[in-house]
């Protein structure tokens, strides 16, 4: 299953990062060209977190069942804090995943709630900002600290 959910959670990386840019552009294009609030705008956002879903989803699969890095982890997890990489998936990845995850559920809703079209995209490209900044802190990308290939294959 490991070999499976590991290329998923990869492909799904892009398809999120496609969707949040999408997000956040159409936000961005709307809030600075006063723009009305239109269904595309909308369903922007909802491709955005339920990607985002499905990805949060597969890697808690991964976490908490199928990684053999966090079934090591788990074991000795004062051991795993002095390790980066193993701290790195085992707290700061996790962690700001799902705050990621939290900021995008906010932005929809906030901009769902929003009495004009102007504030709907104003607090979508904000929350979905600061949602797709955290998402590529948490990445690993082949430059950072904890490098990970950019593609991985079935």
């Amino acid at each position: 299953m490991y070999a499976f959910l590991l290329p998923l959670h990869n492909i799904l990386r892009w398809l999120l990062l496609i969707a949040a840019l999408f997000a956040v552009g159409r936000a961005l294009w709307g809030w600075l060209a006063r723009k009305p609030w239109q269904a595309l705008d909308d369903r922007a956002g909802m491709i955005f977190t339920t990607v985002m879903d499905v990805q949060v989803l597969v890697g808690l699969l991964l976490y908490v069942v199928f990684s053999p890095i966090m079934q090591t982890a788990f074991q000795n997890f004062g051991g795993a804090m002095s390790n980066p990489t193993m701290r790195f998936f085992a707290v700061e990845h996790i962690l700001m995943m799902i705050v990621a995850l939290a900021l995008a559920h906010i932005g929809r809703a906030q901009s769902r709630k929003a009495p004009e079209a102007l504030s709907k995209h104003r607090r979508a490209a904000i929350w979905f900002g600061i949602a797709l900044l955290v998402v590529l802190l948490a990445i690993p990308w082949p430059f950072s600290g904890v490098p990970r290939p950019l593609w991985r294959g079935f």
